[in-house]
């Protein structure tokens, strides 16, 4: 690893915490982990309101697909970039400028007229997001050193998979509190009284002299990594509702394409001596590549689940919002539990746990969909299901990430965290896209066939996660 300059390891204390630095370092976790908690929280909160939201603005299946993942589509494609700003301008003014737009779009969230407004605003959230998330864990590898580091990592860690269970339940509980009448719209209010309390604590709190590093921004790579997303997103969300004209093929096709041109732009780039969107230095980090693979399987399966779970307790069921995000209770109890406690257990079963977490997942949720197959109640068997659902993604998700960022030099923390939460938004996109087709296209019109859609959803959910489970398996040596 290369020497680091005084400037980026001058707040080492909380190795040693003691007095005004202890509190100091403390203030500095909260705020930081604070806004990364509001933008992965919003990834899933609306999940819940969806109903809501369809019914007040009447928008169609595809509509509520786009309002969910549009936001995941800005802050994952814009993540790294987010972190070259971080680096070029300082970490601690994007965090801020990130968080002040994030505040603001939130608030037009919930003042939003129509479903396209709606859609718009959340790809602003998503834009101060991604400029805000990237210099948190910058923050930490650069700021903490010894076990308050690794401490912190998990909870970065925990906070990052969790919030999405997290969201779940709050949405409900926003929803059915309905507090001035704001029905779906308060679950996007909720960030701006927040996001006001951080925006006048972040810069009592944030270090002033982080290193700042002369940085491209690699404009043509995120161009055509953003037109390679929305042409592979796009007729997955859109193609359902329309009987997928000739439109969506051609799309899915060039999508390939884009692909491709964007690897050829990022070679070019380098050799013209220039910073690709994803440094090849990071790139050839142990292991990242495969972790971050591992990661995007594991977030499609989990960002489809939530999301074809919302709806089919609230569609199907008949569920309140209160009582459909109550139920995800204990899954976001036991991934707490999994996510924060994993390094208890013996060094040596470490990575182990890891497959053998996403391998409990997968038994979990296919028996969960059969269970709810017939249209049966969420009852307690459900219940337990989801609990060791929640288990087996915190015993995986946590320690993969936090080994796998633990090996990484300090100097590489923003590209690194960039890559790796890039993959985790983009699978939470795909998967919304792919399962929540799957689930629509089957669930027809009767209760029956959307039970049964979930069931064979659940399965085909089930499959993709054993495959991130092999993976997991090679990553986690």
């Amino acid at each position: 690893m290369p020497p680091e300059p005084a400037s980026a390891v001058s707040n080492t204390a909380a190795a040693t915490p003691t007095g005004y630095d202890a509190r100091r370092t403390v203030a500095l976790l909260a705020v930081i982990l604070t806004g990364q908690f509001m933008a992965v929280l919003d990834s899933s909160i609306v999940n819940v309101a969806i109903p809501s939201i369809r019914g007040d603005l009447r928008t169609s299946g595809s509509s509520l697909q786009l309002i969910v993942a549009g936001y995941v589509i800005a802050y994952a494609v814009l993540l790294v970039t987010g972190a070259r700003l971080g680096d070029r301008f300082s970490q601690r003014r994007v965090f801020i400028a990130g968080l002040a737009v994030f505040t603001v779009a939130s608030l037009a969230c919930g003042l939003a007229w129509d479903e396209t407004a709606l859609i718009v605003f959340r790809f602003a959230q998503g834009i101060g997001a991604a400029a805000m998330v990237p210099q948190v864990m910058t923050l930490i590898q650069r700021d903490f050193t010894g076990n308050a580091r690794a401490k912190a990592l998990s909870l970065y860690s925990a906070i990052i998979s969790g919030g999405v269970v997290v969201g779940q339940v709050l949405g409900g509980l926003i929803v059915y509190a309905d507090l001035f009448e704001s029905s779906w719209r308060g679950v996007f209010l909720v960030n701006v009284p927040i996001g006001l309390a951080l925006l006048v604590a972040a810069p009592k709190v944030l270090p002033a002299d982080s290193v700042r590093y002369h940085r491209a921004v690699d404009l043509p790579g995120l161009g055509m990594l953003t037109v390679a997303v929305l042409l592979l997103v796009l007729p997955l969300v859109l193609g359902h509702e329309q009987d997928w004209p000739l439109w969506t093929w051609i799309s899915l096709g060039a999508s390939v394409i884009a692909v491709g041109a964007f690897l050829l732009i990022e070679r070019v780039v380098a050799a013209r001596g220039g910073e690709p969107l994803f440094a090849r230095r990071a790139l050839r980090a142990p292991r990242l590549l495969l972790t971050a693979a591992t990661l995007f399987v594991v977030m499609a399966t989990f960002g489809g689940w939530m999301f074809v779970i919302a709806i089919h307790l609230q569609n199907t069921l008949g569920y309140s919002a209160l009582h459909a995000g109550l139920l995800f209770i204990p899954m976001g109890l036991t991934f707490a539990l999994g996510s924060l406690y994993w390094e208890r257990l013996p060094a040596r079963s470490h990575a182990r746990t890891i497959p053998a977490g996403l391998v409990v997942a997968a038994a979990s949720m296919v028996a969960m969909g059969m269970l709810l197959r017939d249209g049966a109640e969420f009852g307690v068997a459900a219940l337990i299901l989801s609990g060791f659902m929640g288990l087996g993604n915190g015993l995986a998700f946590s320690p993969l990430m936090t080994r796998t960022l633990a090996r990484i030099p300090r100097d590489l923390a923003a590209d690194a965290s960039g890559i790796l939460v890039t993959n985790v938004q983009l699978g939470i996109v795909v998967g919304i896209a792919c399962f929540g087709t799957v689930f629509l296209g089957l669930a027809g019109a009767t209760t029956v066939s959307a039970a049964h859609a979930l069931g064979g959803t659940a399965i085909a959910e089930g499959v993709t996660v054993l495959v991130a489970a092999v993976l997991a398996a090679r990553a986690a040596r």
